[in-house]
């Protein structure tokens, strides 16, 4: 096969929107650093509750990074498992920090219906299917999620699963009805344009180059310019700026692969008969979605490493014909990769850092409805003195210990999947 072409979503905008660079210099009452989704929603959180004179830069586009790359699932919860923040804060603050994420995809889709953004939302659910004999780890989940979160899965017996996913390699599943998918690229784009007609000026081609205090509180410069700004949020995730030493050494780089084949027309049933995205039950799982133009887009595995295009489809495409062979000789047109920020406790980073000086990072491959959650946190905090963003004061700035811990994290995810392989080789034969 050819190599394919790089990002499927800017390649599939109706209009590619562009946003001047910053030329000279300007005031604002708060500067968002980074258009990406925790950017974008803290800026427009901002302005929907009257803030006036928010600026917003990022280095390359709007939705360069993660935001406007990812699989473009959006569901509630963090990376971090829901049984973990039982154990660490116990019922009462890990039910409202789950409830913020699912007020997000409600928040989300809102958006979506009320200002008319078309990003191709598909609201047809979100199947996590397993792939191993054992029943445990669904039922465990499924009964937490109704007695701590008030939030109920769907049970899907291996019969159900197949009829819609035709694939051997899945026994039963979970379905989660409020959950959708959609095109990361066009909200990013609906979510500027709502904050530019609500006044934020949006600059891309505009990295932010020194952070420094000033008179005014602090001062944020640019190639071709510099703000001063009241305050400051550093919302950058795996394209570190090298703003703040603390705020960079706190999260770890990490890369995920996506591909998309061509259009696949009656042909795409005959691996799917659901609308539904998919993703299954293992550590380093697949996760995968069909498109509105009948190709599919399939997704999965984490590196340090930020691969090529023609190896992220050499990849992936063997993933997919261990799932769905029936799909064998399908080309791949679009093919790469991109950095999401994890931090090593696997929850966001999201709250005040020095005086006037605020953060959202560390999504970790979960940040669509939690970057939304975030932004609300932060505009709140910024516009109201709303103290919300302490809720999450236990997940700070710890040390990622690079390059230490980028190795570590390479070798824990190595190991997770040979226990993932050792599993499925020890269950036997798939019926």
């Amino acid at each position: 096969m050819s190599i394919p072409a790089e990002n499927y979503y800017r390649a599939s905008l109706d209009q590619d929107r562009r946003w001047p660079a910053l030329e000279g210099a300007a005031r604002a009452r708060v500067c968002v650093i980074g258009g990406g989704f925790a950017g974008l929603n803290t800026a427009l959180g901002l302005a929907e509750r009257g803030v006036d004179e928010v600026t917003l830069i990022e280095a390359q586009r709007v939705g360069h990074g993660a935001s406007g790359r990812n699989g473009g699932f959006v569901f509630g919860g963090f990376s971090r498992g829901e049984d973990a923040l039982l154990r660490e804060l116990g019922p009462q603050r890990a039910r409202a920090l789950y409830a913020g994420t699912l007020e997000a995809v409600e928040l989300i889709r809102s958006r979506i219906h009320r200002h008319g953004i078309d990003c191709d939302a598909t609201e047809a659910g979100i199947i996590w299917a397993n792939w191993f004999r054992d029943q445990q780890v669904l039922r465990s989940r499924q009964r937490l999620l109704a007695e701590h979160y008030d939030t109920h899965w769907q049970w899907w017996p291996r019969e159900r699963l197949r009829e819609r996913v035709h694939s051997q390699r899945y026994f039963d599943g979970l379905f989660e009805p409020q959950a959708f998918h959609f095109h990361p690229l066009k909200y990013a784009h609906g979510l500027a344009g709502l904050a530019q007609a609500r006044g934020v000026r949006v600059h891309e081609a505009t990295p932010a180059i020194g952070l420094e205090r000033s008179s005014a509180g602090w001062r944020v410069r640019t190639p071709h310019g510099d703000i001063q700004a009241e305050q400051v949020v550093l919302a950058c995730g795996g394209y570190l700026a090298g703003l703040r030493r603390e705020v960079d050494a706190a999260v770890m780089p990490i890369a995920t692969y996506v591909m998309v084949t061509e259009p696949l027309g009656a042909r795409l049933d005959s691996a799917l008969h659901t609308r539904a995205a998919v993703y299954d039950s293992r550590f380093a799982f697949d996760y995968y979605r069909p498109l509105a133009d009948t190709r599919l887009l399939w997704g999965g595995r984490i590196s340090v490493r930020d691969r090529s295009p023609g190896e992220v489809q050499r990849l992936l495409y063997r993933d997919l014909l261990k799932v769905f062979p029936q799909l064998a000789g399908a080309r791949i047109d679009y093919a790469w990769s991109g950095l999401m920020s994890y931090a090593r406790h696997q929850m966001p980073q999201i709250g005040r850092v020095d005086d006037g000086l605020w953060l959202a990072q560390a999504f970790g491959g979960h940040g669509v409805a939690p970057t939304t959650f975030a932004g609300e946190v932060l505009a709140a905090a910024i516009a109201h003195g709303d103290e919300r963003w302490r809720e999450l004061s236990d997940y700070g700035l710890v040390s990622a210990m690079k390059p230490a811990g980028l190795l570590a994290a390479q070798l824990s995810y190595g190991w997770a999947q040979f226990k993932d392989w050792w599993k499925d080789k020890t269950e036997g034969t798939r019926t």
